[in-house]
């Protein structure tokens, strides 16, 4: 009896501390993604093409208030400077992770370089991320434009 009862005791513990453990590791990658967000918006200030060109998904897309397109350009873009990523300054971010797919959501002031003009706008930025052979990809980035109120909801 006494060897059940620690087989239960053991068990009982082990429904305790699952869900925490398992809290633990979400928190890791939900960190993970936030991290990643933030150095893809350094590698995009520093014109870095090359990272990004690795991070970007081949089939991923990029909506933007002029318009929406797919990796190739948006790359060309920021390799010519026509749009100089120069500050995201992140506000608040919010992560999702559904899957093997993750959803990530900040709302920056972007400071760029845009055809030549310095310009200054407030944004929610919407990134799409899946799990593909140990890396996160990004499918999906889309600006859209917000009022200083607005908060992303947790």
């Amino acid at each position: 009896m006494p060897a059940r009862l620690t087989s239960l005791r053991l068990l009982v513990l082990l429904l305790i501390l699952a869900p925490a453990s398992a809290l633990a590791q979400a928190t890791g990658v939900e960190q993970t993604l936030r991290d990643l967000s933030a150095t893809k918006w350094q590698w995009m200030a520093d014109q870095n093409v090359d990272d990004l060109a690795n991070l970007f998904h081949d089939r991923s897309k990029f909506v933007h208030m002029g318009g929406t397109w797919g990796n190739v350009r948006e790359l060309d873009i920021i390799r010519s400077g026509s749009i100089h990523y120069k500050h995201a300054d992140v506000h608040d971010v919010a992560v999702e992770i559904v899957g093997d797919t993750a959803l990530l959501w900040s709302r920056i002031t972007l400071q760029a370089g845009v055809r030549g003009n310095e310009v200054s706008n407030e944004f929610t930025v919407t990134e799409v991320y899946k799990a593909i052979g140990g890396d996160w990809k990004l499918l999906a980035l889309t600006f859209s434009s917000v009022r200083d109120e607005h908060r992303i909801e947790h």
